[in-house]
């Protein structure tokens, strides 16, 4: 059952990513949706359930916000690490760095396989929690797919190594949720990969994506499609909630 019900998250990524492609034209657009929808996913989504189920705090810190800090500064590291090496090789655009959209889009499939392993975890509980968790995996499964397509290409990756992270993205969840019938996965561990993407999450959101948006056209449209997805997120989550 659980790998029926990720069949959904597949079919809405593709659709998300397809839909990416149909408005290169608005790139800076795009670019502030992508920023709002990602900040929508971390603070509504992946830091809440972090926090209700990494454990206990540390050093009166949660282990959930250490690691979201966590994921934020390896972020972080990681593209200082790239920039570097793009300027060691001479890159010719700067504003372009193929690597940093293909890592980000790796982690948007790493939270895809994480998001099928939680749908066939909660289906291990029963079946109700299954659906519950499975309807809110879906509904921003086209965030995702949207998110995952818009941060390969804009990066001055191929068109074709952006629609291969797409279904790399797309099946991420099927594959996740197919594993879960072999193991039964703790809820604490998995709280804490969501704290520490979420981290990760927000380092692209705020340093990469969001600035590139406002650079060549910080227009007041390019603000709104960002508040725009951040209130998108906001109640597709409090829908799937209820």
């Amino acid at each position: 059952m659980a790998v029926l019900v990720a069949l959904g998250s597949f079919l809405l990524t593709l659709v998300g990513g397809w839909t990416a492609q149909r408005v290169t034209d608005r790139r800076h657009l795009v670019l502030g949706l992508a920023g709002g929808l990602m900040l929508g996913v971390v603070g509504f989504d992946l830091l809440p359930e972090a926090l209700d189920g990494a454990g206990e705090d540390v050093y009166g810190v949660p282990a959930a916000l250490l690691l979201f800090v966590g994921g934020f500064l390896a972020a972080h590291l990681v593209e200082r690490l790239l920039a570097l090496r793009k300027a060691e090789h001479g890159a010719h655009d700067p504003d372009q760095v193929p690597q940093v959209g293909l890592g980000a889009a790796a982690a948007m499939v790493g939270h895809s396989l994480a998001d099928g392993v939680a749908i066939g975890a909660s289906f291990q509980v029963g079946s109700a929690m299954g659906f519950t968790v499975a309807l809110a995996v879906v509904t921003h499964d086209f965030a995702d797919g949207f998110n995952t397509y818009t941060l390969a290409s804009a990066y001055g990756n191929h068109r074709r190594k952006a629609l291969a992270m797409l279904v790399a993205d797309a099946l991420a969840p099927v594959v996740g949720a197919a594993s879960t019938v072999f193991f039964t996965i703790p809820a604490q561990p998995l709280a804490c990969y969501l704290g520490f993407f979420g981290g990760v999450l927000l380092y692209i959101a705020a340093a990469e994506i969001l600035p590139e948006a406002h650079h060549r056209h910080p227009a007041r449209s390019t603000l709104l499609c960002t508040l725009a997805g951040v209130a998108a997120m906001w109640l597709v989550i409090g829908t799937a909630a209820h």
